[in-house]
């Protein structure tokens, strides 16, 4: 049996200033690296082989900071296939530090909703301007996008293939894989891991920086409770 760790990221600075952050590369705000750290306690003792985050630093950031708290006490490495001389130059000509290292694995397909013209928007003031109704279509409908930005479902459309195409060979080969990422991106890989419907999916919540943990186990998933 092997784990699937799912992390949304901690509160971001403009979670924090209620505004429309999407595909704005926002840095964790202090509360949100006080989540990181105190839900890196939560699975200190889950095994981990690899990770997994979005293209964004507050994904990133709340991955680094959970993993202080492991008890493995390994190092986690960003890899930069296809970077150049980021990843020609980053090779480690040590077996022994290789051995205590965890590879990250960045992926834009894990990013959050772009938001399009609501990216920065205060949602209050969104909500005054068109009403809350519309704003919450907006925000949690699965088929209706902003303002030339995302649906659900469009998001949808490129993490679970990548899911399916990256993170899942991982479980299958016997890795334990923690993924952290964001609200609608993890929607839609609980989504397909649950066997939600759209309806149901958009009453999903998922909590800043808590972890959803799955057993794998000849092909299927279980939610640890």
């Amino acid at each position: 049996m092997v784990k699937l760790i799912l992390m949304r990221h901690g509160q971001s600075v403009w979670n924090l200033y209620n505004l429309f952050t999407g595909w704005v590369d926002i840095p964790l705000s202090s509360q949100g690296v006080e989540e990181a750290l105190t839900n890196g306690r939560r699975i200190k003792d889950e095994p981990i082989d690899i990770i997994f985050t979005s293209t964004l630093i507050r994904a990133q950031m709340t991955a680094m900071l959970a993993l202080t708290e492991h008890h493995s006490g390994k190092v986690p490495v960003i890899l930069h296939p296809g970077e150049g001389k980021l990843e020609e130059w980053a090779h480690i000509h040590s077996a022994a530090a290789q051995a205590q290292t965890i590879p990250v694995i960045r992926a834009w397909e894990l990013n959050e909703r772009m938001y399009g013209e609501l990216q920065g928007v205060n949602k209050q003031e969104l909500a005054e301007k068109y009403g809350a109704e519309q704003v919450q279509i907006w925000r949690r409908s699965f088929d209706v996008p902003p303002p030339h930005g995302e649906s659900l479902e469009m998001t949808a459309a490129r993490s679970i293939p990548y899911f399916e195409k990256q993170i899942l060979p991982c479980l299958e080969q016997g890795q334990n894989v923690f993924v952290v990422a964001h609200g609608n991106s993890l929607r839609s890989i609980i989504m397909k891991l649950d066997g939600l419907t759209p309806q149901e999916v958009v009453r999903l919540e998922l909590a800043t920086g808590l972890p959803v943990i799955y057993n794998y186990e000849n092909g299927s998933f279980t939610k640890q409770t």
